[in-house]
Formats: C-alpha cells, sequence, structure tokens
C-alpha cells in the first residue's frame, strides 16, 4: 500500500463556531491552488509533534468548488485519544502543517431526493454536500440534531445561505427531536440516505432505515469514531505472512499492527479504530472478527480482507498478503 501524497498547508483562520467545535482554514503554504475535490471528501491531518504527531482524518466543509482554501472542524473530545484536543490545543493561526490530498469514501450519488441527517459534528460533510446539492438544482434536505442551540456549529451560516429553506434543526434541550421513523417513511421512492454522526445516533437512524425496508445499497454512512468493543473474550492468534512465510503471535491485549510493528513489519494506518480504511489488508487464509466500520456485510463475509488496526482472528491463524 503506497502513501498519499501529501501538502504542506497554513493555518489561516481558527474559530470558535460553537460550544467544544472550531473550525480550521488551510491554505497551500506555496500560495498554490489546493487540489481539487469532490463533495463528502476528507483529509489527513498530521498534528505537530507537539501533539502526538498523531494522523486524524477530517471532512471537507467548504463548498467543493474552492480551491483556495480547506475548511475543517473539530469537536474537542474529552475522551479524546489526542487528536482533537491537539488539534484544539497545539495548531494555531500561522503555523505550518502537513495534510493528505483529499479522498472520498462518502461519495454523492443521483437520485431523486437526498435526505442528509446529521448528528452534532456530522454536520461537516453535509455542509460541502448540501452546497453542491443546491449548487446544482437537486432535491434534497438537511436535518440536524444537536444537544442545545450552543452546541450547534454553522447555524447562523446555513441559516443565512442558499440552503436555508431545505435545513431543518433539532435541539435536544428545547425539546425538539428527530422522528426517524416519520422522517423516512414519508420519503419518495429511491431517496437516498447520508447519515454521519455519533454511533448511536447512526445506528437510530439506520436501523429505522433498515426496518422500513429501505434498499441497502440507498442507505450510505459514515463514522467520525468507532463505537466501543467488547473484548473481554479476546483471545491469541497468529498471522503469517505470505511473502515470508514467517508466524507472528497477535496477544489477546494488543492489535494485528502492533503486534507487527513490534517485529519491524509496518502497516500503514491513520485512525487506528477501523473507520478510515488506510490499513485494509488481504487475507489469503483464516475468517476474520470484524470490529471495523469501513467494510461493507458483504466484504466482511467473503473474509478476503480486514483492518488489522482493530478486527481479529476467529481462526487459529489468519494468513495475510504482505
Amino acid at each position: 500500500m503506497t502513501a498519499q501524497e501529501t501538502l504542506l498547508v497554513r493555518v489561516i483562520q481558527k474559530q470558535a463556531e460553537a460550544e467544544g467545535i472550531t473550525s480550521i482554514e488551510l491554505a497551500r503554504a506555496d500560495g498554490a491552488p489546493l487540489p481539487p475535490f469532490s463533495a463528502g471528501s476528507h483529509i489527513d491531518v498530521h498534528l505537530p509533534a507537539s501533539a502526538g504527531g498523531l494522523v486524524r482524518q477530517y471532512s471537507l466543509c467548504n463548498a467543493s468548488h474552492e480551491q483556495h482554501r480547506y475548511r475543517i472542524a473539530v469537536l474537542r473530545d474529552a475522551a479524546s485519544r489526542g487528536g482533537s484536543v491537539g488539534m484544539h490545543d497545539a495548531v494555531h493561526e500561522g503555523d505550518l502543517i502537513t495534510i493528505s490530498t483529499p479522498r472520498n469514501l462518502f461519495a454523492l450519488h443521483p437520485a431523486p431526493h437526498t435526505l442528509l441527517v446529521a448528528g452534532g459534528i456530522g454536520v461537516t460533510p453535509f455542509l460541502c454536500m448540501a452546497d453542491r446539492l443546491q449548487r446544482t438544482g437537486a432535491s434534497y434536505a438537511l436535518h440536524y440534531c444537536t444537544r442545545s442551540p450552543e452546541r450547534t456549529a454553522f447555524a447562523s451560516e446555513l441559516k443565512a445561505s442558499p440552503m436555508a429553506a431545505n435545513v431543518h434543526f433539532y435541539t435536544d434541550s428545547e425539546g425538539h427531536k428527530l422522528d426517524a421513523l416519520a422522517l423516512l417513511a414519508d420519503a419518495p421512492a429511491g431517496t437516498r440516505l447520508y447519515v454521519c454522526g455519533p454511533a448511536g445516533f447512526i445506528e437510530y437512524v439506520v436501523n429505522t432505515a433498515k426496518n422500513l425496508a429501505w434498499p441497502q445499497d440507498h442507505i450510505h454512512l459514515e463514522y467520525f469514531a468507532a463505537p466501543a468493543q467488547d473484548t473481554s473474550g479476546d483471545q491469541t492468534f497468529e498471522v503469517r505472512l505470505a511473502s515470508t512465510g514467517k508466524t507472528y503471535t497477535v496477544a489477546k491485549d494488543t492489535s494485528v499492527v502492533h503486534a507487527l510493528r513490534v517485529h519491524g513489519v509496518d502497516i500503514m494506518t491513520a485512525c487506528e479504530q477501523g473507520v478510515c480504511g488506510t490499513c485494509i489488508t488481504r487475507v489469503l487464509e483464516g475468517e476474520v472478527e470484524h470490529r471495523d466500520m469501513y467494510l461493507t456485510e458483504e466484504e466482511r463475509a467473503s473474509h478476503e480482507q480486514f483492518l488489522p488496526c482493530c478486527s481479529r482472528a476467529r481462526s487459529k491463524l489468519l494468513v495475510l498478503d504482505l
């Protein structure tokens, strides 16, 4: 697997958008236009060494026709593994940081109608997607759910935009909650559903759609973080590298990525939660216990590939195409 192309960018603006949420605008350090991107794209951000040198993914939330800037937004997470806190505390206006070129795992598809359903910070990819749908004259609606008005980032921007008539706000503190059943039951035939936000929120909306017999290929979702896993039953297993025939033990309290790294076998990673797909690896033999949020159900059932940052083995041995 080859690494993505990287760019050196400067932080040209950093500002609070809501309680705990900060937006960061980036421009190319050499002043040249940034690579184009499509609605739904994200970038990998390489945090500075002072923040642990972590790599994290953030959706681009500015209009997709812009090439003078990229804009991302970051929620400060109390349970952060270092990424969100580092973005808030260690990245400042004027700083130079490294990012990847954009890639899109959450692309828009043609549809007679598009429903964008956001929970909290999950609104970020939908700012760009709604802008694109608006500019192309497509039929769509954005349903944006938050805990309170104070935590509703970009509310003023959305209300003042050409998209305003298509945006619907829901705030828990005001007793105005999304009724997913009513929303999805009334959707026109052929509607595509896009959902982004916390894991529990995504599961609520997606399960509602599935219970209404929505076609699986019309339900699209993107996680920002993987839900907690029950690891109490984890067992030791082995992985064998097809290229060398060498076998390594993966202890019950470590990942395949970390077990191999100890022996000098490095697999490229980014999120290390099974969300981004960076570490996807081909499996030649064995049965996988999938714990990612990236592969489809069909891909998981085939056991032909897995994400070694989080997934494990059901069989005693996995033979990997490494």
